[in-house]
C-alpha cells in the first residue's frame, strides 16, 4: 500500500492532490492514503476563518471549502490531525475524530485508526508547558488566550496513548519529539534553520511529551511538520532491537520538500477497496478512562502509581470484548459526514474585506452518535455546560441527510444556563468527569520560545508516566464545584497575548 505524506497543508487541498497526480502519472502507480501532519486548515466559510490564531494578512480561505461543499471531491482517503493553525471551532466539534469533508478524515485530539490492517496512531497541537496540565476548557467563540490555547496539547491525551501496548506501524504529529535531533544530520538542519542553534544547544527543541511517547511507543514510523524543513531520523530502541524511521516534512511551498510517498505492507481486501476501521485497543482506553476527562481552565494530574486507584489502563481483553459488543463486532468507521454550516460561496463573498465574527459552538452529529455508541462524554458539551452555555446542535445542510432521527435543528437547543435549576436531558453528561479537584502550582513561564509564546523548560513526566514537576498554573487555585457556576478568573493574562504567527 501506497501512502503519501504531506507536511504543513496550510489549506492547500488542491496543489496537495494535483502533486499527488502528477507522481502517479509519472511513477505509473497508485497512491491509496494521504496522510497530513497538521496546519490542515480546514475552514468552510469566512466564519470559521475568524478562529485561526493568525494575523489578519495571513487569513486565507484556501481551498478546502470546496471539498467540503462537494464542489470536489477527495481523490484519496485523506487523514490529518491538527497543529497551531486551524479552524479550531470545526475541530473541537470532533474531538475523538471524525469527517470534515467526503473522504478526508480527522484524527481528533488524538485518535488510533487502521487502514487495511495498517495501525495509525497520531496526535493534535502543540506543546506550551503552562497549559499542558489544563483541561479542554475552551469554545468558539475565542478571545485571544483561548484562540491559541485550544490547540496546545493536553496530558490526558499523552496519557491515553500511553496506554497503547499493540505494536504502531505510523504515529504522526505537527510537534518533533523533543531530543529527535540528536538522531539526525542536526549541523545540516542549522544551516538551513540557523535560529534552531540555541535550542539545540539547550536539547529543547521540541515537544518534551513526545519525546517521552517516542520512547515508549517506539512505533515504526513517524511523521512531523511545523518547523517547516524537512529532517530525517533513525532513532534506536536498545531495549527493544526496534527502530523509529522519523521524517518531518516541509510546508506546502513550491520548491520546497513538502510530501513523501512510501510503501508499506498491508492487508488488501480483493475487491482494491480501503479497510478503514477504528482501533479497539483505543476505543477501549477512550471507554475506561472517560473518568479522567477535564474541562475547567486548571491543572489537573493524571493518576500515578503512588496514587490509591487505577492508573494502568491498558485494556485487559474482557475490557476490549465488552467494548467490542457495545459496538455490535463492527468496527468499521461509519461514513457518516454532512455538512452543518454553509460553505463558502465566492459568488455570495466577494467583499473578503467585511469584518466577520467568530461562529458559535455546535454539537456535531457525528460525535454525538460515537459518545453514546461508546459510552463516554463529548468534552465540548461538558466545558459548555460548565460554563452556563447552552449547548446548540448542529443542522444537516444535506438534504438527504437531514434525518430528524439523527439531527437537532439549531432551534432545538439545550438550555444550561447559569440561571437554570434543572438541565434538559443530554446524553452522556456526567459531571462525575469534572472531578477530582484540582491543583495547582505558583510559578510563572519567563521566556517565550520559537512561536512567541512561553514555555516552561522542565520535563513533564517520566518514563513510567509519573509526574516529575508540576507546570506553571497562573490560576487562582478553584474549589470542586458543580453547575450552575462563575465564569473562571485569570490573571497574568499578558502570558498569553504573544504573537504566535507563521512564517
Amino acid at each position: 500500500m501506497r501512502i503519501a505524506i504531506e507536511g504543513c497543508a496550510h489549506g492547500e487541498l488542491e496543489k496537495i492532490y494535483n502533486t499527488i497526480e502528477s507522481i502517479e502519472k509519472h511513477e505509473n502507480y497508485k497512491i491509496d492514503l494521504l496522510i497530513c501532519c497538521g496546519d490542515f486548515q480546514a475552514t468552510r466559510n469566512l466564519e470559521d476563518l475568524q478562529t485561526m490564531a493568525v494575523p489578519k494578512k495571513y487569513q486565507d480561505i484556501c481551498t478546502f471549502y470546496k471539498y467540503y461543499s462537494g464542489e470536489k471531491i477527495a481523490p484519496v482517503l485523506t487523514i490529518f490531525i491538527g497543529g497551531n493553525h486551524e479552524a479550531s471551532n470545526y475541530l473541537q466539534e470532533l474531538p475523538y475524530g471524525g469527517w470534515v469533508a467526503p473522504k478526508i478524515y480527522y484524527l481528533g485530539y488524538a485518535g488510533v485508526v487502521r487502514v487495511n490492517g495498517i495501525r495509525i496512531a497520531g496526535i493534535s497541537g502543540i506543546y506550551k508547558g503552562y497549559d499542558y496540565y489544563r483541561g479542554h476548557h475552551e469554545f468558539s467563540p475565542y478571545d485571544e488566550s483561548t484562540r491559541k490555547s485550544v490547540y496546545h496539547t493536553r496530558q490526558l491525551e499523552v496519557f491515553r496513548l500511553r496506554q497503547l501496548s499493540d505494536d504502531i506501524d505510523v504515529f504522526i504529529s505537527h510537534d518533533w519529539p523533543r531530543g529527535i535531533h540528536n538522531y539526525g544530520n542536526h549541523e545540516q538542519l542549522v544551516r538551513f534553520k540557523p535560529h534552531f542553534r540555541e535550542d539545540i544547544e539547550q536539547d529543547q527543541l521540541g515537544s518534551p511529551p513526545l519525546g517521552e511517547l517516542l520512547n515508549s511507543l517506539q512505533p515504526t514510523y513517524w511523521f512531523a511538520a511545523h518547523l517547516h524543513c524537512k529532517f530525517a531520523a533513525l532513532v534506536p530502541h536498545e531495549d527493544t532491537g526496534k527502530v523509529t524511521k522519523f521524517l518531518a516534512l516541509d510546508k506546502c511551498l513550491p520548491k520546497r520538500r513538502f510530501l513523501q510517498v512510501l510503501e508499506l505492507e498491508s492487508d488488501c481486501p480483493d475487491d482494491g477497496d480501503l479497510v478503514f476501521e477504528y482501533d479497539l485497543e483505543w476505543l477501549t482506553i477512550l471507554h475506561i478512562t472517560n473518568h479522567l476527562v477535564h474541562v475547567k481552565n486548571s491543572s489537573n494530574y493524571m493518576p500515578g502509581p503512588n496514587g490509591s486507584g487505577r492508573y494502568n489502563f491498558t485494556p485487559t481483553d474482557e475490557e476490549k470484548e465488552h467494548v467490542r459488543n457495545k459496538l455490535d463486532c463492527d468496527l468499521k468507521i461509519p461514513d457518516n459526514f454532512c455538512r452543518t454550516v454553509e460553505p463558502y460561496n465566492i459568488q455570495k463573498n466577494l467583499d473578503v474585506s467585511m469584518d466577520f465574527e467568530q461562529p458559535k459552538s455546535q454539537i456535531n452529529p457525528q460525535t454525538m452518535s460515537f459518545c453514546d455508541r461508546l459510552g463516554i462524554d463529548d468534552p465540548l458539551s461538558l466545558a459548555m455546560v460548565m460554563n452556563g452555555h447552552e449547548l446548540s446542535h448542529s443542522r444537516s445542510f444535506d438534504d438527504s441527510l437531514n434525518d430528524s432521527s439523527v439531527l437537532m435543528d439549531s432551534s432545538e437547543q439545550l438550555d444550561c444556563s447559569v440561571n437554570s435549576s434543572q438541565c434538559s436531558p443530554l446524553k452522556r453528561i456526567s459531571l462525575l468527569s469534572m472531578l477530582p479537584k484540582p491543583r495547582a502550582d505558583d510559578s510563572n513561564p519567563d521566556e517565550l520560545d520559537i512561536d512567541g509564546e512561553k514555555p516552561v523548560r522542565t520535563e513533564v513526566i517520566d518514563s513510567s508516566g509519573k509526574v516529575e514537576s508540576g507546570p506553571a498554573d497562573d490560576e487562582e487555585r478553584q474549589p470542586d464545584i458543580t453547575p450552575p457556576v462563575k465564569k473562571f478568573k485569570r490573571r497574568n493574562q499578558s502570558i498569553y497575548n504573544a504573537a504566535d504567527e507563521d512564517e
